[in-house]
């Protein structure tokens, strides 16, 4: 995607209402709906491109079922209805694709947790039903059922691109006014009290009304040029995708298997399958490296073994399918 027009300038605007620090996909969608309240003199600084970071690599799972809170639903219900018409207002493709999300229960505990879960959803018009073993079944035949209780569905979930998701929200920030600078490592601030005056980055200093910290994994370390402590720490996650498996589509709903630390969709007519461990791995406790950008992490695959072992007995054709791709990286 070519860069936005003012981004390869070397003077940046001297005055702004909001600077924005990171162009990942909080920090475009900060800048989107920032111009959306009408704000003007928004500013948005990214340190590299676009969505490098933890964006580019994200599974881009999106849910409105499993929320402890009417404001998490609240949140998640329109963010569902956002993603639905982003391509539309924008002009720039999303990925969306509404298939669903399937929860299985194999526990008894699990099995009353999310039925309470489901019917707190279902308050606020969630609409999920829960499934027999058959019936998941019936949704994911390359799934192995026989220690499932049940399974929670939600036909209005799905699955989106992150990077295009990201662009596309970009664009209606530009839209409304946001100008992106990318390429602009934001270096330092000038605090007066407890307020920040100025961003300083490598191409320049803007005086500033206020600053959004946006910067994913490296947000603590922005935090502390300002003085800030933001209790955030980078973590290894591992998925992996498969070759091109017969029987999986892109029709297919997304599967969280909780009690396996699981989640499987479809990927080009394959399976992706990450894995978020109970206790994950923390990575760049020293601080993150500035030249970071779409990188990726040596991967322990000791560690990960007896994750990925327990998701293939979920579905077990993954024990024979081809591996296109084995992947970790940082999750902020």
């Amino acid at each position: 995607m070519a860069k936005n027009e003012t981004a390869g300038k070397k003077s940046l605007p001297k005055k702004a209402k909001v600077v924005i620090i990171g162009g990942g996909v909080i920090g475009c969608s900060t800048a989107y709906h920032l111009a959306k309240q009408g704000w003007k003199d928004v500013l948005l600084y990214e340190r590299a491109q676009l969505t490098s970071g933890t964006t580019w690599h994200a599974a881009g799972l999106i849910e409105a079922n499993g929320f402890f809170s009417a404001t998490d639903l609240d949140m998640a219900q329109y963010t569902l209805e956002l993603y639905e018409k982003l391509e539309e207002e924008t002009g720039m493709a999303t990925g969306h694709k509404g298939v669903g999300m399937m929860i299985l229960a194999s526990t008894p505990d699990r099995l009353e947790e999310l039925r309470r879960i489901t019917a707190f959803n279902r308050l606020f018009g969630v609409e999920i039903e829960e499934l027999t073993p058959k019936q998941v079944k019936e949704k994911w035949p390359l799934a192995e059922t026989r220690d499932v209780l049940a399974g929670f569905f939600a036909p209005e979930d799905g699955r989106v691109n992150p990077v295009d998701v990201t662009m596309a929200l970009a664009k209606g920030a530009r839209n409304g006014g946001v100008k992106i600078y990318e390429d602009t490592p934001v270096t330092g601030f000038e605090i007066e009290g407890h307020r920040i005056t100025k961003v300083i980055t490598d191409k320049g200093e803007t005086e500033v009304e206020y600053v959004v910290n946006c910067a994913g994994m490296w947000a603590n370390q922005v935090g502390k040029l300002a003085g800030v402590n933001v209790p955030l720490q980078p973590t290894e996650h591992y998925y992996l995708i498969t070759e091109a498996i017969e029987g999986v589509d892109s029709s297919l709903p997304v599967l969280v298997d909780l009690d396996k630390y699981a989640y499987y969709r479809e990927e080009v007519g394959g399976i992706l399958f990450g894995i978020f461990e109970p206790v994950s791995a923390p990575w760049g406790l020293d601080g993150v490296p500035d030249n970071f950008t779409f990188g990726e992490i040596n991967p322990d695959w000791d560690r990960m073994m007896p994750y990925v072992e327990e998701a293939m007995k979920r579905i077990p054709v993954l024990e024979e399918a081809g591996i296109h791709k084995f992947f970790c990286g940082p999750e902020s």
